[in-house]
C-alpha cells in the first residue's frame, strides 16, 4: 500500500503523534512511546485540554507542527474524533485504538451511545463544575480491568476530566474519508461497545485488527498497539 504525502519530505521521514482520550493523559502512552522510540521513530504525545472539541484539535495541530516529516496520528477513544479533524497536510494515516469515529454531522456522544452501555460501565454525568470525571472504582471495573492494581491507581490519579462540549460538537467531514486508516478493535472493551467499534471501522473502510484487549490497550497490551502503528508507519514510509 502506498501513501502519497505532499510537502517534499524525504523518504522514511515519518513521525508519530499519540493522542489520549477522556480521563487520561499522555502518560497512558508511555509503554508505546518507549517501543516506538526504540524502533527509531520520533514520537510526541499531544496534551489535550479536554475543554472543547476545537481546543483539542488545535492542541494536536500544534503538536504536529513540532515534528518533522509525514505524520501518523494515533488516537484513543474520544481522540478518534479529534485526529479526524486535524487538517494538517503532512498527516498521512490515522490509527484508531478502541476509538470513536463520528461521521460528518454526528457528535462523539452519538457514536458512544450507539449501543446500550455494558453493565460494568459507569454512569456519567457532569460534576458541580460541569466536568465529567470517572469514579475511581471505574478504572478497575471498566476503564482498564486488565491492568495491575498499581496501573489502575496511577490512571485514576492522573485522570483528566472532559467537558460535555467535547462530546456534543457536531464534526465536519472526517479525514478518515480521505486518508488510509487502521482500527484496533478492543474485544473486551466495557466503555465503547465492540460492536460499535466494528460498525465504525467498517464504515471507515479501515484496516482492522481485532484483539482480546480492554479499553486501555496502550497500558495493558502495548505490543499490539505498537504493531498496528508500525504497520501504518510502513504504509507511509513506502510512499
Amino acid at each position: 500500500m502506498t501513501v502519497a504525502i505532499g510537502g517534499g519530505m524525504g523518504m522514511g521521514e515519518v513521525s508519530v503523534v499519540l493522542v489520549h482520550g477522556a480521563w487520561a493523559d499522555g502518560s497512558s502512552w508511555a509503554s508505546v512511546i518507549d517501543r516506538l522510540i526504540a524502533s527509531g521513530h520520533k514520537v510526541a504525545a499531544a496534551p489535550l485540554p479536554l475543554t472543547s472539541f476545537e481546543a483539542d484539535v488545535a492542541a494536536v495541530e500544534h503538536t504536529v507542527e513540532r515534528l518533522p516529516g509525514a505524520i501518523v496520528l494515533a488516537g484513543h477513544a474520544y481522540a478518534g474524533a479529534v485526529i479526524a479533524a486535524v487538517a494538517h497536510e503532512r498527516v498521512g494515516t490515522l490509527v484508531y485504538i478502541a476509538a470513536l469515529a463520528p461521521d460528518q454531522g454526528e457528535t462523539v456522544a452519538d457514536v458512544f451511545y450507539r449501543a446500550p452501555p455494558h453493565h460494568r460501565a459507569p454512569k456519567l454525568s457532569p460534576d458541580t463544575l460541569g466536568l465529567i470525571y470517572l469514579p475511581e472504582s471505574a478504572f478497575a471495573e471498566a476503564f482498564a480491568p486488565n491492568a495491575s492494581a498499581e496501573q489502575q491507581a496511577l490512571l485514576a490519579a492522573v485522570q483528566r476530566p472532559i467537558a460535555p462540549a467535547c462530546i456534543s460538537t457536531r464534526v465536519g467531514r472526517p479525514r478518515w474519508r480521505d486518508l488510509p486508516s487502521w482500527f484496533l478493535i478492543a474485544e473486551q472493551d466495557y466503555l465503547i461497545a465492540p460492536e460499535t467499534q466494528r460498525f465504525m471501522a467498517q464504515r471507515m473502510g479501515a484496516r482492522v485488527w481485532a484483539r482480546r484487549v480492554d479499553h486501555m490497550p496502550m497500558v495493558t497490551a502495548p505490543t499490539a498497539v505498537v504493531e498496528i502503528i508500525l504497520e501504518a508507519i510502513a504504509a507511509v514510509d513506502s510512499g
